[in-house]
């Protein structure tokens, strides 16, 4: 008996985990295979792709091709050209020139100087304008001249206010070679302010040159606080002293381009499954040039890493799934056969997910036309509801994985995996199969609504989607039915339609316990009362428990005057020695198990009749042994069987053994029967019986309560047992 899961199930379970069992793990090895080389042909197959010569660009198509999936590339031709329309439109750069505002401060400076000298020398002005063309030849007019030495204020410091305010908004360099491949509206201008540097766009309408720098001046001069003398020579004076000192940057425009080009995204096409890239009878155009060599590089297997992607992600989710399996569900590890099952399902789910998804409509999901429900419904069934709610999660995970699913096929194959899993709860007859299917029916019809709705699909795609979409559920329930029948009997497996089968009271090897030990067959219905009422109050399968009991003691069948319920006034035992009696007692079990195995009961039934005794000794005749000879061997008065390591094999035995002793009782009430079924219960723990199942102390307590309640409404007398007897069947053993 469980107290505790504690440290030592971890080591149990990892203990179990280490061991090697060769022949699921060749079978989940091979079914791994299977799937990958189906994944990695279909990835590979060329199909009608395989000679490239027979399609040209100008060409009438012969044959028609189709994309069996959907597929994105990048489109090499438009982003280049998106590359070439960003590129473009980087603007060129350009920096101001300090060394270039410098040299025209000073020569400005350098005139002002020279032509106030001349002024303070007194000379006249025809000699004060012949020094200024002798030093500058050319550059100033004659009424300029006369303007500029004939003012009462000197024209030094406005002018310089003007050269400075030229300076600042910049004298650009063009070159047309130069900036013909940048942004032909605007340039970047990057200026130096302490030791930040701060950008500029401006437009070419904007931009002052050599060309336009004389208006600019004028323009200047006019909206300033100038004289008018100067305001009418300012551009005349000030143009021989202005030069370029904003210069094309060629190293900050190629870093500019650059920084572009990296953000540029690739232009994507996506070729979606289902389309006819090329159609027959038409005219092949470089456009479906172009996707039929995206086509075909996709289909040919010139994508290795994309393979090997998906063949780690399906043998990543093939390790979730044998570590899973390997794990205890609902109470036990699943067995060889069950383990082939779930082999076989899962990869043939994968494989015909592949197959299906190069044939399905392109107006329906995949997994539509695929049987996801089945797949889930048949572990749910025949292994454990936990295991089916597991692969609900992983086949269309892995359908997806492969490929085969795109996210509407994914959507729909997970609702209706789910739906199946918890459809088939308290199920216990065929005909719920169909009320199963019904149900799936209509999950599958809500996921498909989602689908449309996601799609935006047109009133056109309903009609033949919401179809189909019942008709998968519908069709999922009535394949259950078909298969089931046969796979109870592979796998010998106690399902609740198999048990509800078994549990029949008409069926030929109950009707001849009757006919051949009724004692025993009404204290096996009494047992079953009590282990299916105790079990439906822990959680444990009522339905297992109460088949378990109805055949736990068939074995008396052989012999059934030995045993002390099928007697009525004569005792055999009376007459017998304690170790042939103990020999004919104990082989009732043996028997019981030859029995069920010759009947094709379920394994689990079988465990409960091997176990319902455990290896406990039968005190009875050990006792009895123990006065009349020296030397007894206890191992000749002990069971064969081993301690029940089920819950269900736990409960028929605490049954058993209470439905036997409580008889004894005289005038029972529900507080004496409490305390003896007590006594009992903790003589089965003293003796180690309860060790391997798990059971837990809360659990004995609840099934005692259960016990008292039925026994309360159905007990009925029972020849009682002698004083010694009675002692003994309160340790627990007993002759039945």
């Amino acid at each position: 008996m469980k107290t505790s899961p504690g440290r030592f199930e971890g080591v149990k379970s990892v203990l179990h985990l280490s061991s090697f069992r060769s022949g699921p793990a060749a079978v989940s090895f091979a079914a791994l295979l299977a799937v990958v080389f189906v994944v990695v042909w279909n990835m590979n197959r060329g199909g009608i792709l395989e000679d490239m010569g027979e399609f040209e660009a100008g060409k009438v198509a012969e044959q028609d091709v189709t994309a069996h999936e959907d597929i994105s590339y990048v489109d090499e031709d438009a982003t280049a050209l998106r590359r070439q329309a960003q590129e473009r439109l980087v603007p060129a750069v350009f920096r101001f020139s300090e060394d270039a505002d410098g040299k025209i401060r000073e020569a400005w400076n350098t005139f002002s100087a020279f032509s106030d000298d001349l002024a303070e020398r007194g000379l006249s002005a025809e000699t004060a304008k012949r020094s200024v063309q002798a030093e500058y030849p050319g550059c100033f007019s004659g009424e300029v001249l006369d303007v500029w030495f004939f003012s009462p204020v000197s024209f030094a410091e406005e002018g310089r206010a003007v050269v400075d305010a030229l300076l600042r908004r910049g004298i650009f360099a063009l070159s047309e070679l130069e900036l013909e491949p940048y942004n032909p509206d605007v340039v970047e201008l990057l200026s130096t302010n302490g030791s930040r540097t701060e950008r500029e766009l401006v437009s070419y309408g904007n931009i002052v040159t050599l060309r336009t720098a004389g208006e600019e001046a004028r323009s200047f001069a006019l909206d300033g606080n100038f004289s008018p003398p100067f305001t009418a020579v300012a551009a005349d004076m000030i143009l021989p002293f202005l030069r370029e000192n904003v210069f094309f940057s060629s190293e900050d425009t190629q870093q500019r381009v650059a920084e572009t080009l990296v953000r540029v995204e690739p232009v994507l096409r996506h070729i979606e499954r289902g389309k006819r890239v090329i159609r027959k009878g038409f005219i092949i155009t470089e456009e479906n040039m172009r996707e039929l060599r995206e086509l075909d590089t996709t289909r040919s297997g010139r994508d290795p890493q994309g393979i090997a992607g998906r063949v780690l992600l399906l043998l990543l989710l093939y390790v979730f799934l044998v570590l899973f399996c390997r794990q205890k569900i609902d109470g036990r590890f699943l067995s060889d056969q069950e383990l082939y099952l779930v082999a076989a399902i899962v990869s043939l789910y994968f494989i015909l997910a592949v197959f299906v998804s190069g044939f399905s409509p392109n107006s329906l999901p995949v997994s539509v036309v695929l049987p996801t429900a089945l797949a889930v419904m048949l572990p749910a069934i025949l292994v454990t509801p936990q295991l089916a709610l597991f692969l609900a999660m992983v086949l269309p995970l892995g359908a997806f994985l492969t490929g085969s699913f795109d996210m509407p096929s994914y959507i729909f194959a997970l609702v209706s995996a789910v739906a199946a899993s918890y459809a088939l709860r308290g199920a216990q007859k065929r005909m719920d199969l169909v009320r199963a299917g019904v149900i799936i029916a209509v999950a599958n019809i809500v996921a498909a609504v989602i689908i449309i709705l996601g799609r935006r699909s047109g009133s056109a795609s309903w009609p033949p989607l919401l179809f189909w979409a019942g008709f998968n559920g519908l069709a999922s329930g009535m394949l259950v039915l078909g298969f089931l029948p046969p796979l109870e009997q592979v796998l010998n497996a106690a399902t609740p339609f198999r048990l509800m089968e078994l549990s029949d009271l008409n069926a030929p090897i109950l009707k001849r316990l009757f006919t051949a030990a009724p004692g025993t067959h009404g204290h096996s219905i009494m047992v079953a009362n009590l282990a299916e009422a105790a079990c439906q109050d822990i959680g444990a399968n009522p339905l297992l428990a109460r088949v378990g009991a109805y055949y736990h003691d068939v074995g008396k069948m052989e012999q059934p005057e030995y045993f002390v319920e099928n007697q009525t006034v004569y005792n055999k035992h009376d007459d017998t020695p304690p170790r042939l009696s103990a020999t004919v007692i104990r082989s009732h079990v043996k028997l019981g198990v030859e029995k069920a195995r010759s009947l094709a009961l379920p394994r689990q039934v079988i465990d409960i009749i091997a176990e319902h005794h455990g290896n406990s000794v039968i005190s009875w005749f050990y006792n009895k042994a123990l006065k009349q000879e020296t030397q007894v061997n206890m191992e000749d008065f002990t069971y064969p069987g081993n301690p029940p390591r089920s819950r269900e094999s736990a409960v028929v035995m605490l049954a058993d053994v209470t439905e036997a002793a409580v008889r004894t009782l005289s005038k029972p009430t529900a507080a004496k029967m409490e305390k003896f079924i007590q006594e009992l219960f903790t003589a089965k723990v003293e003796h180690g019986q309860l060790a391997e199942c798990e059971l837990t102390f809360r659990d004995l307590e609840i099934i005692k309560k259960a016990f008292v309640r039925v026994l309360a409404g159905h007990y009925h007398s029972r020849i009682e047992y002698p004083k010694q007897a009675k002692e003994t069947l309160r340790s627990g053993e007993g002759p039945s």
